[in-house]
């Protein structure tokens, strides 16, 4: 019997750096939230009976080429095979930030995070009014609109059968800011913000994380 019942959350990451200490302290504060911060390669070593045991996968990655099970090193695993499980069960997905534009040419990346095109373009630094567009969703209750700095992506919406939750009207941005879809079995929820401490330290954004990982759990 689990007496534990935090959410256990696997944060994969790679490809992209990040400050470590303030990554982890950002995912630290979460209540109820156990996270498990680990590269990719770690993650696809993994045995399944180890990643069948995380409610969540959260990927930070922004591996852009691949995936592949060929030609890698032995502690690389089998990336390619790990990834085509996800939506066997119902563990939950969360595409966070810049892993919403990974493996841009896999179409199964492109399922699972609801776009046909990758294309786009990078603006650091910006200050953003994140609007509230599904109030009523367990995610985004509750919420008001906000403003917080971060870094946009320029590129289409998802695709028509994403459910829409934050927008902005920001001209160096995509309108669509998070989005929630349905992979296979999986419920996965989709939040272009979370660049670095300028988003982290925002109130608003931690809320929304940590909403996230708990709609993705079924556990709101």
């Amino acid at each position: 019997m689990k007496f534990d019942q935090s959410v256990r959350v696997a944060v994969v990451t790679g490809g992209h750096s990040f400050n470590v200490v303030e990554f982890h302290d950002l995912f630290g504060q979460l209540s109820g939230i156990q996270a498990y911060i680990q590269h990719m390669d770690d993650f696809a070593t993994s045995s399944l009976r180890v990643r069948n045991n995380y409610d969540v996968i959260l990927f930070y990655t922004m591996l852009l080429d691949g995936p592949t099970d060929d030609g890698l090193e032995w502690y690389q695993g089998k990336p390619k095979s790990v990834l085509e499980d996800l939506g066997q069960t119902d563990q939950g997905i969360f595409i966070l930030h810049h892993s919403i534009l990974a493996y841009r040419n896999w179409p199964i990346w492109g399922e699972i995070v609801g776009f046909d095109d990758l294309t786009h373009d990078v603006a650091m630094n910006q200050e953003i009014s994140v609007q509230v567009t599904s109030p009523r969703h367990p995610i985004t209750s509750g919420l008001s609109d906000w403003q917080m700095a971060d870094e946009t992506y320029d590129m289409k919406i998802p695709l028509p059968d994403s459910e829409i939750l934050l927008t902005t009207d920001h001209p160096k941005s995509m309108k669509v800011l998070a989005w929630v879809r349905r992979y296979q079995k999986s419920r996965v929820f989709c939040f272009q913000s979370g660049h670095d401490s300028q988003a982290w330290q925002n109130q608003n954004f931690v809320t929304v994380l940590q909403r996230g990982i708990q709609w993705c759990a079924k556990k709101i």
